[in-house]
């Protein structure tokens, strides 16, 4: 069997932070879309921390260049449940890669984002597993980064325990759950980490051993790879920090800029193809449409006989009349 050479158009970025990550993305959406275009990507995706708000922006820049938009989120699961606020407990919370399939998934990440900002906040915005079986339609779901449930669990050498998670995820989602493996732990990356690359490589085997399916990404959190000065910087605003800390948040030990397909299909394409194809086969899976330029105003339910107008006209007077009525007592 004959296998075709792959080509950019094979290849999406499914995991991007945008400048809606704040002090966090560097990404401005324009410019990614410029990329993406110009690099003949078929689509892309937005990916943001806690964080849909660039979502409308983000759709509309795509379809200005003929780009589908994948709208998606980085969200954050907590350690027990999402309003569990506990000191010394609940302060751990894992990453989480989740991509609107279509419009009921849509409005499924709208409810997840809306419920861990309003309910789950304890430092970061968080949802938890049974959030996530009771919103899950429409929703594909990526194992995120090393701080994703199943790679940290790998990191602590916990494999069998990683296994369990990705079990519990492929039994909720189905063939809408798919492994991540970060670009920068191959061995051949300029900025190789062997911490990822061991990562990466029992990554592998719990898609062999579990039958799910795995995709490369690139965790991207600045459009170039010379944009990782300033995206140091922007680290340190929100950490309080100076360049000269010895000790602040740092993660100029990893490329994260939003790789070229090309260098992405020379490290994977000849070993493992499917990694790259199956990023295309999840964009081919995303359908949302949007319908911009209407008015959202919600129906009220109101008492038989009376409309909105007059309800509201009955409400107003009746509430004015209590509260400026003297004290007859």
């Amino acid at each position: 069997m004959v296998k075709h050479a792959l080509t950019s158009s094979d290849y999406v970025h499914l995991h991007n932070h945008t400048q809606y990550s704040l002090l966090d993305g560097l990404t401005r959406v324009g410019p990614l879309m410029d990329f993406v275009q110009t690099q003949g990507m078929p689509a892309v995706a937005m990916t943001d921390h806690g964080t849909l708000s660039g979502a409308v922006d983000f759709y509309k820049e795509a379809h200005a260049k003929d780009i589908k938009p994948i709208i998606g989120i980085e969200t954050y699961v907590a350690a027990r449940k999402h309003t569990d606020k506990e000191p010394g407990k609940d302060k751990q919370r894992h990453h989480l890669i989740l991509l609107a399939m279509n419009n009921t998934g849509y409005q499924n990440l709208m409810r997840l984002s809306t419920i861990a900002n309003l309910d789950g906040f304890y430092y970061f915005p968080r949802i938890d597993h049974e959030l996530l079986e009771q919103y899950g339609e429409g929703l594909i779901v990526l194992s995120a980064c090393m701080g994703g449930e199943v790679g940290d669990a790998l990191k602590q050498g916990q494999y069998d325990q990683a296994k369990k998670i990705a079990e519990w995820y492929k039994s909720v989602f189905g063939n809408r759950y798919y492994l991540e493996i970060q670009d920068h732990g191959h061995p051949k990356n300029p900025l190789h980490s062997p911490e990822q690359g061991d990562i990466n490589k029992q990554v592998l085997k719990l898609s062999k051993e579990l039958d799910i399916p795995a995709v490369v990404t690139c965790d991207a959190h600045y459009l170039k790879h010379e944009d990782q000065d300033a995206h140091e910087i922007l680290l340190c605003v929100g950490t309080g920090s100076f360049l000269s800390d010895e000790k602040r948040m740092s993660l100029k030990d990893f490329p994260l800029h939003v790789v070229e397909p090309a260098e992405i299909i020379r490290r994977w394409g000849s070993e493992n193809p499917e990694l790259i194809t199956n990023t295309k086969a999840i964009a081919e899976r995303c359908e949302v449409t949007l319908e911009l330029g209407k008015y959202l105003i919600p129906k009220f339910p109101v008492p038989e006989g009376k409309n909105e107008k007059t309800y509201l006209d009955e409400l107003t007077y009746s509430g004015l009349l209590r509260r400026y009525t003297p004290d007859t007592e």
